[in-house]
């Protein structure tokens, strides 16, 4: 099983992966969760460089197709190998992630953004797409003192970020489910708990 959580900075969703994770482990799953870019030594380098480097100026397009350089290597040496292990995976961000900040965000055409993330990928999709939401204000209030490079964007880019995840999940009912996440962490682990039971994916108890 491979489940990712996605939304705008600011909305919960490292939290959500480790108390799924947690949960999960305790159903008896064996769990392992990565965050993209990131998980192996090319993503970490990658992830400084476009996170942390505030003076490094990026195009677009060269952001764009770092985010996909670390994801394909994450594929290939972590997920793609716990799967065949039988392993569940979850993933903090991954492709919708590239095509929601690059595409809606910066302004990249979509559908070739999709098609760039099959290639770097191998086709590899999750299983189901968790995209938590909240208000654009309540979401940079949540952000520290510190934002990286992505988090610093105005609240335009923000705006249009939060309406992308809305429009790909609405594209895709079936493989992208938003989830309001206003209420409590609590209240939204036991969402995501629901969501995973309604569609199957998992069985037992809270």
């Amino acid at each position: 099983m491979f489940i990712s959580l996605d939304g705008g900075d600011g909305v919960g969703k490292s939290t959500q992966v480790a108390l799924l994770a947690d949960w999960l482990c305790r159903l008896g799953y064996s769990v392992i969760t990565c965050r993209d870019p990131g998980s192996t030594r090319l993503g970490e380098a990658i992830r400084s460089l476009l996170l942390d480097r505030h003076d490094l100026q990026m195009t677009p397009k060269a952001e764009m197709l770092l985010y996909m350089a670390a994801r394909a290597q994450m594929v290939e040496e972590v997920i793609r190998p716990a799967l065949v292990a039988g392993q569940t995976v979850l993933a903090d961000r991954y492709l919708l992630a590239n095509v929601v900040y690059q595409g809606y965000g910066a302004g990249l055409d979509v559908e070739t953004l999709w098609q760039i993330g099959r290639v770097a990928t191998g086709g590899l999709m999750p299983d189901l797409t968790i995209v938590l939401d909240v208000p654009v204000e309540v979401a940079m209030s949540r952000l520290g003192d510190k934002p990286d490079r992505i988090e610093a964007r105005d609240r335009d880019f923000h705006v249009r970020v939060r309406q992308g995840f809305l429009t790909e999940a609405y594209r895709q009912p079936h493989q992208i489910v938003v989830l309001d996440a206003t209420g409590s962490v609590d209240q939204v682990h036991r969402q995501i708990q629901h969501l995973l039971r309604q569609r199957g994916l998992v069985d037992g108890p809270s």
